[in-house]
């Protein structure tokens, strides 16, 4: 799943419709890049002050964020609860939260000024029973590599470039979010293994304005990873427009300009 990037304010319709399909596919995994709370009350690359901070909290951040999670766990939980009961097979999930640089905002608050330590962190965010693993850590499953994104070990700075460049780098097959938009690729080795590169940075619906007027129409949506064996796989992305038929009978504008008509939805066409 990636960055969902909730905050007050943005609908949040795109939860529900990623919650259920976690339910109906039932993956052995299940696995958040990061970047769901937004913190934009945090958002350092804005001035204090300045018309985009105007009327940001914290708390509010924190809530909105805390409630969006509970609705992606909500059938998860249920199905999980019902499949215990009687004779039904049973579906235990690994459940897998990477912090991204957006929460990390909030352990960054309270690393420059002390005395927020113990009242503002990415601990605050409620991830429920997922495991919680920090900014960048790189988590291995099964083969395949994830962390939120992945760094130049000489500049600490995101590994960018191409699937190929990245997967070079990286060294193994790996899935990231980070960046806006679905970019996937193959490295066939001389060993006749195949690793895959994923870079899956956006699953909402809102615009982002930092990225202008041309950069908003990004594919938006999810992955899932069929026959994972050692870093290999076969993948199925599910758009958020696939999702939006699928559960509502509507495409994603049609969605949207419906449920939300004094909103500018054309970056979803």
């Amino acid at each position: 799943m990636p960055d969902t990037q909730v905050r007050p304010g943005v609908p949040t319709d795109h939860i529900d419709w990623i919650a259920q399909a976690i339910v109906d596919y039932k993956p052995d995994v299940v696995i958040h890049l990061g970047d769901h709370w937004d913190f934009a009350s945090l958002n350092s690359h804005e001035q204090p002050g300045s018309a985009p901070m105007e009327g940001q909290r914290y708390e509010a951040d924190l809530q909105s964020g805390d409630e969006a999670f509970a609705r992606l766990c909500g059938p998860m939980e249920s199905e999980i609860a019902r499949l215990e009961t009687g004779h039904r097979k049973r579906w235990t999930p690994r459940k897998v939260f990477l912090t991204g640089n957006h929460e990390a905002r909030a352990d960054r608050v309270a690393t420059n000024d002390p005395k927020w330590a113990g009242h503002i962190g990415s601990d605050n965010c409620d991830i429920r029973d997922w495991e919680r693993h920090p900014f960048l850590e790189v988590v291995e499953i099964d083969g395949i590599l994830y962390s939120h994104y992945f760094q130049n070990t000489h500049s600490g700075r995101p590994i960018g470039g191409t699937i190929v460049n990245r997967l070079t780098k990286v060294g193994q097959s790996f899935c990231m979010g980070h960046v806006q938009g679905l970019d996937i690729g193959t490295k066939l080795m001389g060993s006749g293994k195949t690793w895959w590169g994923f870079v899956a940075g956006s699953a909402y619906t809102h615009i982002e304005n930092y990225r202008g007027a041309q950069g908003q129409r990004h594919w938006r949506g999810c992955l899932v990873l069929n026959e994972v064996d050692n870093g290999e796989c076969c993948p199925m992305p599910l758009s958020l427009t696939y999702l939006s038929r699928k559960y509502t009978g509507l495409g994603l504008r049609d969605y949207m300009v419906r449920k939300y008509p004094f909103q500018q939805w054309e970056h979803l066409a």
